[in-house]
Formats: structure tokens, sequence, C-alpha cells
């Protein structure tokens, strides 16, 4: 690990951050003090801290602020790594929190290497993280709205007659429902109103999304995953967002662990029990793998809307995607056949799956020649 002269620890909020300071000599930290949270503050402690213009390595933990600061240390030639909360090593005795106690505690582990960077995503990453995550949240309104809209017509028994709801057929249902009351009426109008927006806000982001696509320079690894079964154009946007260069992970045991895909453990002594999956690291990426493994539940085939989509990528990522389809259908069919349950079945289909995806990741930075990073 590189030796600094200095290794501060920062407990950053929204208008102030405290900090504190340890020595490269050993000595034992002290807190220096708060400043406010603004570019022109941090500069001005920056020539106090650093007078002669030594690097510094900073640290503070990843929250809500952001990585504002992350990059404003980082530009004047200083090293900083925001590092993940939950990893942070903590005594178990210890039940008093407060910013100087955290600032001081984040020195002192950072100087002794005990804390673990996050991956911090450039500007153009962070926006399309932005954009797909957006989409995530419209969704989750519409599905709201959707609810509020059923359960209304359900207390004044409206029953739909057909089969699938939210279709076309279904919104001419709903033109010709009339209620006695027009208070009810004006109500009925506008929840369906509200789904229609909520509708359009989401189709909308979608064809935002296929625009970004063009210029993005991960977009051969989410044309590259589309080749998948049950990943379309949303799902791979939201990996590559999520995760940026899925390379960056050495084998793909790292990058099932990291989205929390992995069994956890509990064993002392000759006792080795193992529990659920530890659900740690990325949430987005790792609920839509277990959306996607439900697609494996049939028999391994190439249709001909996913055979048009794996045309686009190279013959060595159409062979994965088979070798991918042909491996996952037959686990979702061997695990149910011993008697586990569904929801287990494809969480373990998604674990495997994560594999599949880092080995086209690899193959499309192989065939480019380049490191498939965010800018």
């Amino acid at each position: 690990m590189r030796h600094f002269s200095k290794y501060v620890g920062l407990d950053v909020h929204k208008d102030t951050i405290a900090v504190a300071v340890a020595e490269g000599d050993g000595s034992d930290p002290f807190f220096y003090g708060t400043i406010q949270n603004s570019p022109g503050w941090i500069r001005r402690f920056l020539k106090k801290l650093s007078p002669h213009g030594e690097v510094v390595a900073f640290f503070y933990e990843a929250g809500p602020c952001g990585y504002g600061l992350y990059r404003q240390l980082t530009s004047l030639g200083h090293e900083c790594a925001v590092v993940s909360p939950s990893l942070i090593p903590r005594k178990p005795g210890d039940r008093v929190k407060t910013d100087r106690r955290d600032s001081v505690m984040l020195a002192r582990a950072g100087r002794a290497g005990d804390l673990t960077p996050v991956w911090v995503p450039g500007p153009d990453q962070e926006a399309m993280r932005d954009l797909t995550r957006v989409r995530e949240d419209l969704k989750r309104m519409e599905q709201r709205a959707r609810q509020r809209l059923g359960g209304f017509l359900l207390r004044h028994g409206r029953i739909y007659p057909g089969k699938s709801r939210w279709t076309k057929e279904y919104f001419r249902w709903l033109e010709g429902i009339k209620f006695e009351s027009p208070i009810q009426q004006i109500v009925f109008q506008e929840y369906v109103e509200v789904v229609k927006d909520s509708r359009e806000r989401v189709a909308g982001i979608v064809r935002e999304m296929e625009r970004a696509l063009e210029d993005w320079s991960l977009a051969p690894v989410v044309k590259g995953l589309m080749a998948l079964r049950g990943v379309n154009l949303i799902t791979a946007m939201t990996v590559a967002a999520e995760l940026g260069d899925i390379t960056r992970f050495d084998s793909p045991r790292q990058l099932m662990a990291y989205l929390g895909l992995v069994p956890s453990e509990h064993s002392s002594g000759q006792r080795r029990h193992q529990g659920s999956i530890t659900k740690a690291g990325n949430c987005h990426v790792r609920r839509l793998l277990v959306e996607s493994a439900w697609c494996y539940r049939f028999s391994a085939r190439k249709s001909a809307f996913l055979q048009r989509r794996a045309e686009k990528t190279s013959s060595e990522v159409q062979a994965i995607a088979w070798k991918a389809q042909k491996r996952l259908c037959g686990r979702y069919r061997s695990l149910t056949n011993r008697g586990k349950r569904k929801g287990k079945v494809c969480t373990a289909v998604a674990r495997e799956l994560a594999g599949f995806v880092w080995a086209i990741a690899c193959q499309v930075r192989d065939e480019s020649g380049t490191a498939t990073h965010a800018a």
C-alpha cells in the first residue's frame, strides 16, 4: 500500500464535514474540526492541510451526498477512497456514535488499510445510471397507480371479464364504465388519467434510453448481453449502468458475491451451515437477474426474436448465450425435479446467469481490444 504523509477521515453531511487527521508516522489521529461542505471551503482547507502540495489520502463513507467531493479531491491531485459503510470495521462493544468519532475512526482505519473502497462511476456513467434508475422509479409509480385503480374498481364491483389487464382491450373496457355518482365518476377518471400518464412517462424514458445507447461507450456490452435469454434492452442497460466495467471483477464468482447472490455461511468447528443469499451489493442488478432467471423455466430454444437480437453480436458471444441457455434451462429443470421451491431455483439460476454476463463482457472486451470501462 502506498504511504502518505497524512490520512484524513471525513464524515460528510449536507452542510458540514467533520475532519480528522492521522499522521503517516503512526501517531494517534486527532480531530481537526468541522468545515462547511462547499468547494471553496474545501480548497481553503486543502491549502492549510497541504501547504507544500504533498499528496494526502482522504476517506469518507458512501452516502446520499454522492461523489462530488471525491471528484474535487482527485482533480486537485490527492488520493480519495469512497468506502463501503457495511464493510467498515467496528468494535462490537462500541455504542457511541458521533461525527467526531466517525471521522477519527475513518482516518485510523484508512491508515491501517482496513477500509474497502467502492467503485466510483465517471460523470457519463453516473448519468446513465440515473437514467435507468428513474425508469425504475417511474415504473414503480405506474404499478402503484394501477393497484389503486384496480382497488377502486373492485370496491365498486367492476370486474374485467377478459384475461389480461392493461391492454388496449382493457382500456376500451374502462372507457365504457359509468358511475351513478358524479363524484365517483370524477374519482374514477382521475385514477385512469394517472395510470395513462405514468405509462407515457415510462415509455418516454425508454425512448431516451434507446437514444442514449447509440453514443454510449458500453453499447457493445449492452448489445452482447441482449443475446442472453431473458435480457432485454432495459435489463442489459441497467446491468451495464450499475456495474460499469464488468471485467473489473477478476472472476465470475467475485461478481456473484458482489451482487449478493452467494449463500451466507455461519460455520464453526466441525459444523458448517449455509443460509440464504447474502443480498449484499447492488440490489438493482440482483433483482433484474432473478427476474430474467424465470425465462429459463422453459426448454432451451432459439426463438426468431432472440435470434434476431443475437445476430447483432459476434459468433463467440452467440455461442456463450446458447451455452448459457442450455446450462440454465437444464439447471432449472434439475432443481425443480429435486423438489426445490421455484423461488430458490430462480435465485440459483440468477447466480449462474451472472457468470455468463461476466463471460460476455470479457468477450466483448477482447473483441474490441480495449477495456469496456465507462468514460
